[in-house]
């Protein structure tokens, strides 16, 4: 049942590239504009686009998930694979959606991990978190993001670029989140 959902959905995409206006899907279906909306939706349902809740429609995240083309090496060019799967954003970044949120980058205090000024990083809630994670904490009363760091029973904050040093909690530091992805416009 899934393989075929995913066909029709690659179906869909290879034909419209985008969702269809009014017309485009009077002329697919060739039916009254009554009978042809209530089987778009049906289809869309059935395809997993739309679900109903408690009487009404709401998109699912394969609504706005976009087409997986396959791998591309970065070195000398070759044709593009046919349509693999289609996925979301979503999906590829956010594990735990409920306790996920993104925080927008200010500094360059993590550019050699690969996080610079206006990036966007999607952080995970947690009060704990493993050597080497980069997190959100509450050091001294400032917030930051860096790499925790644990040596012995001693614990400290690490910047990944030379300039900036360690830091070391004279009172309190306090773990908020893990950073679990981020999001960069070019």
């Amino acid at each position: 049942m899934q393989d075929t959902r995913i066909e029709k959905l690659k179906d869909f995409y290879k034909k419209f590239r985008r969702l269809p206006s009014y017309s485009e899907m009077l002329a697919m279906f060739k039916l009254s504009s009554k009978n042809a909306i209530f089987k778009i939706v049906n289809k869309w349902v059935d395809l997993g686009l739309l679900e109903k809740i408690k009487g009404k429609l709401a998109p699912t995240k394969k609504f706005f998930a976009l087409p997986v083309l396959g791998l591309v090496k970065a070195g000398f060019p070759q044709p593009a694979d046919e349509v693999i799967d289609f996925m979301s954003l979503d999906d590829y970044l956010v594990e735990k959606p409920n306790d996920s949120f993104l925080l927008k980058v200010s500094g360059d205090s993590l550019k050699d991990v690969g996080i610079f000024e206006a990036d966007l990083v999607v952080i995970e809630r947690k009060q704990q978190a493993l050597n080497g994670e980069i997190v959100l904490a509450l050091i001294d009363q400032e917030w930051t993001l860096k790499i925790f760091q644990k040596k012995g029973k001693r614990i400290f904050l690490q910047s990944a670029n030379k300039k900036y040093p360690s830091f070391y909690p004279r009172q309190d530091l306090q773990i908020f989140g893990v950073v679990k992805g981020v999001v960069r416009k070019i």
